[in-house]
């Protein structure tokens, strides 16, 4: 089981660096905060199987709180990464 949900949370992990970096070279601003939301997706659902392998105690709390702590602020860092180019 924690093969599995490793698995997925380094999909949804690496996807979030991959939108952010096609996010740079986007075509125009709406692909810019197109290609975002989509990397906050992905941080959210990588929080998700985090929870996840929290729960399973793959995770110990220590490392739980760390590493969903640094996703929270990932999080944070591109809404408002995306609210500041919305207001361009």
């Amino acid at each position: 089981m924690e093969y599995i949900l490793s698995k997925q949370l380094l999909r949804s992990g690496t996807s979030i660096g991959a939108n952010i970096k096609e996010a740079i070279y986007g075509q125009s601003k709406a692909d810019f905060v197109a290609k975002m939301s989509i990397a906050i997706k992905e941080a959210s659902e990588s929080e998700y199987w985090l929870e996840l392998l929290h729960e399973t105690d793959y995770l110990d709390d220590k490392q739980y709180e760390s590493i969903c702590n640094d996703c929270q602020e990932l999080i944070k860092l591109l809404t408002s990464i995306i609210k500041t180019m919305k207001q361009k």
